[in-house]
C-alpha cells in the first residue's frame, strides 16, 4: 500500500526531528550564553560570568558525575554522597597546608604540583571511605529505596560529626596557591586564573570518562550493567565487583571536587558537601540518571544560569536552578540524556 503524497513531507519532516533529537541538550548550553549576552549587553562582564558559570559547572559536574553512575548502575539513592565531598576537601586542604612552601612559591609548576597531591590524597582517602560506605551502609538495604535514604543520610550525618571531631567544628580557611591568585585581562574581561585551572580540568576529567566509558572493555560492562544487569550476569561478568568499583570511583570524584570547591570558595567546613548536594542532585536529575554526558550538559546549566540570575537579580538566583529542573522535567521528564533501563 503506497503512501498518500500529501502524507510524506510530514513524515519526513518527524525524522529529521528524530534525527536531530538527540543534539537539542547540546544546543542549551551555547543558547543560555547566547542569552546571557543579550541580557547583560557589557561584553567584559558578560565574558566574565560566563568563564565564572562554566568554572562553578564543572566543579558541580565533579562532584556530580560519581553520583550519577551510582543511580544508574546501582540504583542506590545515596544521600551520604556529599559526606565524601566534605572529606576530600578536609584531606585536599590539609595536605595543602603542609605544602605552604610550595602553595606560598610564585612558581605555576610548583603550585601545580601542590595541587596534584592534595588532589591525590583526597581521591584516595575518599575511595577508601567509598569502599568501607558501600560495603557497611549501602551493601544491607539495595533495592529499598527509602531504607537507603534513611541510612545514607545517617552516614552523612556520622562522617560530618567525625571531621568535627578530627579537625575541630570551626571553618578553616584557605588561600589559593600563589599563582593561581588573580587574574588576567582578556577582551576587557578579568578572568580569575584559578577559574580556568578548573575549566580545563572538569574538561580533562569529563574527556577522560567519555573515553573509559566509551572505548575500554570495563567501561563496556558499565554502560551495559546500567542498561540490562541481568544480562551482563548472565554473560558471566561480576557486576557486583562493578558495583563496588563504580561506587569507589565515584566517591574519589566527589572527593576530587570537595578539594577543587574549597579552593573555590576558599573555605570548608564540616556542612560543605551537604550544602552541595542540592546543586548535585538537580544536576543529576536533569541529566538523566546514569548519563555522564547529561550530568556534564546539565553541570554546565546550572553553573551559568546561577551566575547569569545572581548578577542580574540576585534575590532570585537560589530559585533560579529550581525553575531550570522544572522546565527541563516538563520537556523532558526522565532528563535530557536518559538511559533507558531494559525491562
Amino acid at each position: 500500500m503506497s503512501m498518500a503524497p500529501e502524507h510524506a513531507p510530514t513524515m519526513a519532516r518527524l525524522s529529521l526531528a528524530q534525527r536531530l533529537a538527540p543534539w537539542m541538550p547540546v544546543l542549551l548550553v551555547p543558547l543560555l550564553v547566547l542569552a546571557g549576552l543579550l541580557a547583560i549587553p557589557n561584553t567584559s562582564s558578560w565574558l566574565t560570568l560566563t568563564v565564572s558559570g562554566l568554572a562553578m559547572g564543572m566543579m558541580i559536574f565533579l562532584m556530580a558525575s560519581g553520583l550519577t553512575l551510582v543511580f544508574g548502575l546501582m540504583d542506590v539513592i545515596n544521600f551520604g554522597h556529599g559526606a565524601f565531598v566534605s572529606v576530600g576537601a578536609f584531606v585536599g586542604v590539609s595536605v595543602l597546608l603542609l605544602l605552604g612552601g610550595m602553595t606560598g612559591a610564585p612558581s605555576l609548576a610548583l603550585n601545580l604540583a601542590a595541587m596534584g597531591l592534595a588532589v591525590i590524597g583526597a581521591m584516595l582517602a575518599t575511595g577508601a571511605m567509598g569502599w568501607a560506605f558501600e560495603k557497611v551502609i549501602v551493601e544491607p538495604v539495595y533495592g529499598h529505596h527509602l531504607k537507603q535514604i534513611l541510612v545514607t543520610m545517617g552516614g552523612l550525618i556520622v562522617v560530618e560529626q567525625l571531621i568535627i571531631v578530627l579537625w575541630g567544628p570551626e571553618e578553616i580557611y584557605i588561600s589559593r596557591p600563589e599563582a593561581l591568585k588573580g587574574a588576567i585581562t582578556f577582551a576587557g574581561a578579568a578572568l580569575e586564573k584559578y577559574r580556568l585551572v578548573a575549566v580545563g580540568l572538569g574538561l580533562v576529567v569529563f574527556a577522560a570518562m567519555r573515553w573509559t566509558l566509551r572505548r575500554t572493555k570495563i567501561g563496556l560492562i558499565v554502560r551495559a550493567g546500567v542498561e540490562n544487569g541481568e544480562m551482563v550476569q548472565a554473560l558471566g561478568y561480576r557486576l557486583r565487583l562493578v558495583f563496588v568499583g563504580v561506587f569507589i570511583a565515584g566517591s574519589a570524584l566527589a572527593g576530587l571536587g570537595g578539594v577543587m570547591w574549597g579552593l573555590y570558595q576558599e573555605v570548608v567546613s564540616a556542612h560543605m558537601g551537604n550544602q552541595a548536594m542540592i546543586l548535585i542532585f538537580i544536576v543529576v536529575i536533569i541529566g538523566g540518571l546514569g548519563s555522564v554526558e547529561g550530568c556534564f550538559i546539565g553541570a554546565l546549566l546550572v553553573g551559568l544560569m546561577q551566575n547569569y540570575v545572581a548578577f542580574l537579580e540576585p534575590k532570585v538566583a537560589l530559585i533560579s536552578n529550581i525553575g531550570l529542573m522544572v522546565a527541563i522535567l516538563m520537556w523532558r521528564p526522565m532528563g535530557m540524556i536518559p538511559v533507558v533501563k531494559a525491562k
